[in-house]
């Protein structure tokens, strides 16, 4: 692929505003639906009181429970929340939708809905984390088949080792937050169910609508051209979806649902806290004898929970004859969890990569060294060999464009009131992939149309798939258009899991591979005008080999992406703030296809990933199952102004046994190590270790 970019074929759209999202479709007679939310956690809705609401301007009617159609039981995934929304009385986490006022207005809907009185029975005090009982966990792990594995014996090589880190780590609960708010406008055309909404998975919302309402896949028609950010959020159908379409049922009208950013802290998942025990043995010239990473989190008391599975960070990264890794959760009355970028690594992270920081200082070795010295020649916990490894290139070039060879003793660094500290970590990404599809046509204007529902959620997907189609055909990529975001277009399984590129950009590279040979046996485009015909048309797809997992992880090869963070801070020894002032951050991504977009994208998750190291802690109330700051005035996100310099790049590779392009995916692995890298370099500048994240004013002061 050449190394040229590929502007944003969308991006005139967006930024002129002409973009519909879900929430700006028109569409005529449409009513403005908003929600009644639960105010208790536990506990029975024994009365709905509506009178007032129904009274209220422009109100056309308010929907309980006992009016809604019934939804068939689906699995989790795809459902966010495996409750099924307003089907009985019972109450399970607080912000639970108990009602439905549909208006002529959003306004008169959302003052209606206010006006709702519920009276509830058998309330019980909520069970909060750290409350419950602790079990294994035996949900849908997102990313590995088992929460628990090991090899060796760990307390053997604990015994072995000269230093031994045995310490405790925490994150906070956090929140997707993108910039679109969820929202839904469905309607009924007799049997036939039509819903535009924000969502990451076309197919599986598709799929999903059909099996809660009972009809054919083909009767239910989804779109979503434009996808304002979902982070993980959207890739579930959540409760305003179906309630949407029921609502459609009930009125026989259009109804479009739009949640505020209140509702969307418990109606469309969260990041789960974490508490992380790590312990690491290690011999005195740092060659590591035992990891083990036991890693524990809330969860909803639902069926079919969410898996944080944090401790897939400590089974790609290092060698070592003992590791030994077990997933715990607590079945509490809170909302359900969902995976939110870069799930399970980048919060696994920050435990693993800090206690080798911890032990890189109990050992006096330069934490890049320790890091090098413990380089695995095949899978640490499977044997199988990696279809290629980039991190020890990563670390160097990190390291060399970072200037790491001048950093100074711990505590040593000061200018003025600041402390200055140099961080680093490692990071991974096993690498998910799913199947995908397209279809390519040849127009005898001269114009080329690919076709495939994927989603567009802002990372470029459409400008990656003109670079890979304009390769193939050898056209300059602004000539091909590209049609995306509706079911009847050719199907993949959605965008999240960093696997987009390689999915659809290998189905793009295989009907284009075949148009082209269509072409060439017609005599070109010249050709084809000669024949009288409108068009030549090929379809192409790709999925993951048979034998592998079932999310697609390949059983023959250990397969990741990598990566090294650089980070220097200076900590105000006044205020006790901590300002980033430089990151380093270098890939090993396989092939980049649009160099343009995958830097953006990686500087996007180190922001993100500075949100984690700092900011973002939302805090769920004790005693009443509430997150108490519902707001972005309250859960702090990273600015502009909290942003330094940022040097994003890659290292060369090309990994055909990842996907047909020789591309991994890049869209989560600029979250990984980011936290861990600032936590170290942190404590570089005080000699102060924080172990919670994110690192407050009250730890430093």
């Amino acid at each position: 692929m050449s190394d040229s970019s590929v502007r944003r074929p969308d991006g005139r759209a967006k930024l002129s505003g002409t973009a519909l999202y879900a929430a700006d479709k028109p569409h005529p007679g449409t009513l403005a639906a908003a929600l009644v939310l639960s105010t208790v956690a536990r506990g029975r809705l024994a009365a709905l009181d509506t009178s007032a609401a129904e009274g209220a301007p422009g109100v056309v009617r308010v929907i309980g429970h006992a009016h809604m159609p019934r939804l068939a039981p689906m699995p989790s995934p795809p459902l966010g929340h495996t409750v099924l929304p307003m089907q009985d009385d019972e109450i399970h986490y607080e912000g639970q939708p108990i009602a439905i006022v549909l208006a002529r207005t959003w306004e008169q809907a959302r003052f209606a809905a206010g006006l709702v009185r519920p009276r509830y029975e058998d309330v019980t005090r909520p069970v909060s984390f750290g409350e419950a009982e602790e079990t294994p966990a035996t949900g849908p792990t997102l990313l590995r088949e088992n929460a628990d594995e090991a090899v060796g014996d760990v307390e053997a090589g604990l015994a072995q080792a000269d230093f031994v880190v045995d310490e405790t780590y925490t994150t906070s609960d956090r929140h997707a937050n993108p910039i679109e708010p969820h929202a839904t406008l469905a309607w009924w055309d007799q049997d036939q169910l039509v819903v535009h909404t924000a969502t990451q998975g076309i197919a599986l919302t598709q799929q999903t609508m059909a099996g809660l309402f009972g009809l054919p896949p083909e009767n239910v028609r989804i779109e979503s051209r434009y996808t304002g950010g979902g982070f993980g959020s959207k890739a579930y159908v959540w409760p305003h979806i179906p309630l949407a379409a029921a609502a459609a049922k009930v009125c026989g009208g259009p109804v479009r649902l739009v949640l505020t950013r209140a509702q969307m802290y418990t109606l469309c998942g969260h990041q789960p806290a974490t508490r992380q025990h790590v312990r690491l043995g290690a011999t005195r010239d740092g060659r590591l004898t035992a990891i083990e990473h036991i890693g524990s989190h809330p969860t909803s008391r639902a069926p079919g929970y969410h898996i944080e599975n944090m401790t897939q960070a400590a089974i790609a990264l290092y060698a070592s004859p003992a590791i030994a890794v077990r997933a715990r959760v607590q079945q509490v009355d809170r909302p359900a969890p969902t995976p939110m970028r870069s799930p399970n690594e980048a919060v696994g992270m920050f435990a693993i990569e800090s206690a080798m920081d911890e032990l890189a200082h109990g050992l006096a070795l330069d934490p890049v060294e320790l890091r090098l010295r413990n380089e695995p020649e095949t899978d640490p916990m499977t044997g199988r060999p990696f279809s290629s490894r980039t991190l020890e290139a990563c670390i160097r070039e990190g390291a060399r464009r970072f200037g790491w060879t001048r950093r100074p003793p711990v505590s040593s660094l000061r200018e003025g009131r600041e402390l200055v500290g140099w961080g680093m970590s490692a990071c991974a990404m096993e690498t998910h992939r799913g199947p995908a599809s397209a279809r390519i046509r040849a127009c005898a204007d001269g114009r080329i149309v690919v076709e495939t529902g994927m989603e567009e959620i802002g990372t470029g997907l459409p400008a990656m798939v003109q670079a890979v189609a304009a390769e193939v055909l050898e056209r300059e990529p602004e000539t091909i258009d590209v049609h995306h975001g509706i079911s009847t277009l050719p199907a993949h399984i959605g965008v999240f899991g960093s696997m987009s590129t390689m999915g659809i950009g290998s189905a793009v590279h295989a009907a284009a591979s075949d148009l082209r040979g269509k072409l060439d046996a017609a005599g070109g485009f010249e050709g084809l005008r000669r024949s009288g015909r409108a068009s030549l048309e090929a379809e192409g797809a790709w999925a993951p080999e048979p034998t592998a997992s079932a999310t697609g992880a390949s059983r023959d090869f250990s397969t990741h992406v990598y990566g090294a963070v650089f980070v220097e801070v200076r900590v105000d020894t006044e205020l006790g703030l901590v300002r980033v002032c430089r990151c380093v951050g270098v890939y090993g991504a396989g092939r980049i296809i649009n160099p343009l977009a995958a830097r953006s994208q990686l500087t996007g998750g180190i922001i993100w990933g500075l949100g984690h190291a700092l900011l973002e802690r939302s805090i769920l109330e004790p005693g009443r199952g509430r997150f108490r700051s519902k707001n972005l005035a309250d859960y702090l996100v990273p600015v502009n102004a909290d942003i330094g310099d940022i040097d994003v790049s890659f290292v060369e590779e090309d990994d055909r046994h990842a996907s047909a392009l020789g591309a991994k995916g890049i869209g989560e692995i600029g979250a990984n190590g980011v936290a861990p890298a600032i936590a170290n370099a942190v404590f570089h500048a005080t000699g102060r270790r924080v172990r919670d994240l994110p690192i407050r004013i009250s730890d430093l002061l």
